[in-house]
C-alpha cells in the first residue's frame, strides 16, 4: 500500500503539476488506503490534499488504517465534504473489489467528479467500473487518467472501460506478474516487405460472396478492403444477378458468378449485405471453402439454423466469424446485455462452440480462438461507429487470412490495422467506409 500510494502521488504531481488543492475521496477499503498513503506524500510535498471518507466511522483494513493515521501526523485536511474548488481529483473510492450498490452520499460525490472541471486521476481502476469486464455501473467515475496497480486489468481496454479510464498508466509496484493472464493486449504488428522474387498468386486469393439485392455495398466495400489490404487477386461473387458486373470505381476486382468460383482454392468473405440469400450457398461454403470469414447476414443465417451450426463447428479448415454483440447474443441465444456484460467469457464461449477464431467488435475488440489466451485490442476509437466499417474489417481480415498468417494472428493483424487507421484519421475529416477501405 504504501508503494501504491507513492505511485499515485508521483503520477499526481505529473499530470497536474501546478495544482495545489487535491480532493481525494476515499473508500472503506484497501483503495482508500492507497488514498490516504497518496494524501500522505502530496501533503510532505507541499500541497494541499483534502481527504473526504465515504464511511468515516466505518473502521479501514489494518494497513490501511496506518496509512490513514500517516496522513492525520502529516497534516492532511480531513473533511465531512469534498471541497467546493480543487485542481485535481484522486478516485480512492473503489478498486478492483465486487460492484456494490452505491448510497446516496457515494453516488452525489461520483457525479460531483464527473461534473467538476478538475481532472480527475482513478486509483487503479475508476470507481464504478468492473475490473475483469469493463461493465460500467449506472454511475461510475469517468477519469481522465488511471493508474493501473500491479497488473493491467482486461476491463480497462473494453465495454465502458475505454472511455471511462481515460489515459492509462501501469506501475507492477516492482511484484511479478501473474503466470496466467485471462488476456493480451494487441500491439502494432511488424511491418513486412514484400520479397522482390513473389507474384499475385504468392499473395492468396479472395472472394467476396454477398451483395444482396439492394446491398451491393457491402460486398464491394469488403472487396476493395481485401485488395487494399494485400490480397494478390480479389474475385466477387454478388448475390444480385440484375448487379453490374463490374466496379467502375476499382476495376482490379474480378466479377464472377459464384457456380464459377472455386471455393477450395479461395479465402472466402461471406455474409457482407448477403440478406437472406446468403443462406443457401452457406451448406457449400462451410463444406468447401480453403478458408472462410463470416460476417453479418451469414452470421444470422447459422444463428438460425442448426445445420449450419453442425457444419461450421466440422470444419477443419481456418475460419474466422466477426460479430456485433447482437449477432453474437444470436449465435448463443442469449440477450445482447449478457455479451456486453462480460464480453471476454463471451467471445470465448462462441471461440469453443463453434471451434473457430471468434472477433467480437465493439468498444475493445476482443479475439479468441480455443485453447488461447484472447486479445483485446488497443486501437481504435468511436469513428468506426458508421455503416460498412465491419465489411471493410471482413474484408481486410480475408486478405490477412490468404496471406498465410493463420486464422487468429490474421484477425488479430487485421483487426489492430482497422483500428489503427481509425486513430490516424484527420481530425475533423468524416471516417466513412469507402475512404477507410483505401487506407490499407
Amino acid at each position: 500500500m504504501q508503494r501504491a500510494g507513492l505511485a499515485v502521488a508521483q503520477l499526481a504531481l505529473a499530470v497536474a503539476p501546478h495544482g495545489k488543492k487535491i480532493w481525494i475521496p476515499c473508500g472503506p477499503g484497501n483503495n482508500g488506503g492507497d488514498g490516504f498513503e497518496a494524501a500522505h506524500h502530496l501533503r510532505l510535498w507541499g500541497k494541499q490534499p483534502v481527504v473526504t471518507c465515504l464511511n468515516p466511522l466505518t473502521q479501514p483494513p489494518v494497513d490501511a488504517m496506518a496509512s490513514r493515521i500517516r496522513a492525520q501526523e502529516a497534516g492532511v485536511v480531513f473533511a465531512d465534504a469534498p471541497p467546493q474548488d480543487y485542481d485535481l481529483c484522486i478516485d480512492a473510492l473503489f478498486g478492483i473489489g465486487q460492484i456494490r450498490p452505491f448510497g446516496e452520499r457515494c453516488t452525489d460525490w461520483i457525479r460531483q467528479i464527473n461534473t467538476h472541471a478538475a481532472h480527475v486521476l482513478a486509483v487503479d481502476v475508476p470507481s464504478g467500473l468492473h475490473a475483469d469486464t469493463g461493465q460500467g455501473a449506472d454511475v461510475h467515475v469517468r477519469a481522465d487518467c488511471t493508474l493501473s496497480l500491479l497488473t493491467l486489468k482486461p476491463g480497462l481496454f473494453t465495454a465502458d472501460g475505454r472511455e471511462a479510464c481515460g489515459d492509462i498508466w501501469f506501475n507492477s509496484l516492482n511484484v511479478e506478474q501473474p503466470a496466467d493472464p485471462r488476456a493480451y493486449l494487441t500491439g502494432t504488428p511488424p511491418t513486412q516487405a514484400r520479397a522482390h522474387n513473389t507474384h499475385k498468386g504468392s499473395y492468396g486469393d479472395v472472394a467476396v460472396v454477398g451483395g444482396s439485392p439492394g446491398m451491393t455495398g457491402a460486398a464491394l466495400l469488403a472487396a476493395r478492403a481485401a485488395l487494399y489490404g494485400g490480397a494478390g487477386r480479389v474475385y466477387v461473387g454478388l448475390l444480385d444477378s440484375a448487379a453490374m458486373p463490374l466496379d467502375i470505381c476499382q476495376p482490379e476486382l474480378m466479377f464472377r458468378s459464384n457456380h464459377e468460383l472455386d471455393y477450395t482454392t479461395l479465402t472466402v468473405v461471406a455474409g457482407c449485405g448477403g440478406g437472406t440469400a446468403v443462406q443457401t450457398h452457406l451448406p457449400t461454403l462451410l463444406r468447401q471453402a480453403y478458408q472462410l470469414v463470416l460476417d453479418a447476414d451469414a452470421l444470422n443465417a447459422i444463428a438460425s439454423d442448426p445445420s449450419l451450426q453442425a457444419l461450421l463447428t466440422k470444419r477443419t479448415a481456418p475460419t474466422v466469424l466477426t460479430p456485433h454483440p447482437l449477432e453474437a447474443a444470436r449465435l448463443l441465444n442469449l440477450p445482447t446485455s449478457a455479451i456486453q456484460a462480460d464480453r471476454l467469457a463471451a467471445v470465448q464461449a462462441l471461440a469453443d462452440r463453434y471451434v473457430c477464431t471468434v472477433v467480437l467488435k465493439g468498444s475493445g475488440t476482443v479475439v479468441a480462438a480455443p485453447h488461447t489466451v484472447p486479445r483485446i485490442n488497443s486501437s481504435g476509437n468511436a469513428r468506426l461507429a458508421s455503416a460498412g466499417t465491419g465489411d471493410v474489417l471482413a474484408g481486410l481480415i480475408g486478405a490477412q487470412l490468404a496471406a498465410g498468417g493463420g486464422a487468429f494472428h490474421a484477425a488479430c493483424e487485421a483487426v489492430y490495422q482497422h483500428g489503427a487507421a481509425a486513430d490516424g484519421w484527420p481530425p475533423g475529416a468524416a471516417l466513412t467506409a469507402q475512404k477507410l477501405a483505401r487506407t490499407f
